[in-house]
């Protein structure tokens, strides 16, 4: 179903910035349509871009705008081994970077259906950078609770924490595949009331690209945080690590008066 644009051999023969952009603009609405009708269901890999290209008559360059767009709104999304795969919008993280909201509450707020697979669960030795976060003497001990986070069941996040266990020695009782951490912390110690947290960007590389199903190269948002109890105290220290392509954190300053 070419679009009547005349061609050279597959390469738009105007070059003209404008008609260009309304090509691309084109494929995109097109195939957004075709999302949103169910031609292409949520979890269907869409066809290749030389498929497009041949299909819609144009260049792979201009087909690869189309997916980009859509990709960066959240309605596409590159996966390992599979190619590009229709998916939600973005999750909207607001309560990680504006409030103590937890994972669970975020998810339905988006509407979406959350799950965790803990991978790890153990008592251990603060190592120097744990040691440093939580404001710990050498020697003690924490909880180390690595947890793969799902949305609608496609890994979302993979999040390393670490409590001091002196602070919380019954936290072990508890299966954090069902049970909010922050909600048993509350139970069998003081509740989180502020958290500090640091963001930066990386690339997807080795293991965590496999974990959160994303291919080498791809973003993540990673946040390191502290959070602290009504006394101030430094009670978590975790390692929060976002699939870049799924998810959207809104953040909220004021000017000084």
């Amino acid at each position: 179903m070419p679009f009547p644009v005349t061609y050279n051999g597959g390469i738009h023969t105007d070059e003209r910035p404008d008609v260009a952009e309304t090509l691309y603009d084109r494929i995109k609405d097109d195939l957004l349509a075709k999302i949103k009708d169910g031609t292409y269901p949520e979890g269907t890999t869409i066809p290749t871009e030389i498929e497009l290209a041949q299909a819609y008559g144009v260049s792979r360059p201009t087909v690869r705008q189309a997916l980009q767009i859509l990709a960066s709104e959240g309605f596409l999304e590159k996966r390992r081994k599979r190619g590009t795969v229709v998916t939600h919008p973005k999750v909207s993280q607001r309560g990680f970077t504006m409030e103590l909201a937890s994972f669970e509450d975020a998810m339905r707020l988006a509407g979406r259906m959350p799950s965790t697979k803990v991978l790890t669960f153990r008592r251990e030795r603060a190592g120097e950078a744990v040691q440093e976060a939580l404001e710990l003497s050498p020697g003690n001990e924490v909880y180390k609770l690595v947890r793969l986070r799902y949305a609608d069941g496609e890994p979302n996040v993979f999040v390393e924490s670490y409590i001091p266990y002196a602070l919380y020695p019954g936290l072990d009782q508890y299966d954090f595949d069902m049970k909010s951490l922050y909600a048993a912390m509350s139970e069998c110690g003081k509740q989180v009331m502020r958290a500090r947290r640091h963001l930066e960007a990386i690339k997807a590389e080795g293991a965590t690209a496999a974990l959160l199903d994303v291919e080498p190269g791809d973003p993540l948002i990673v946040f390191h945080s502290v959070a602290r109890d009504e006394d101030g105290t430094a009670v978590e220290y975790s390692i929060a690590t976002y699939r870049g392509g799924s998810n959207s954190f809104d953040l909220e300053v004021s000017r000084n008066s």
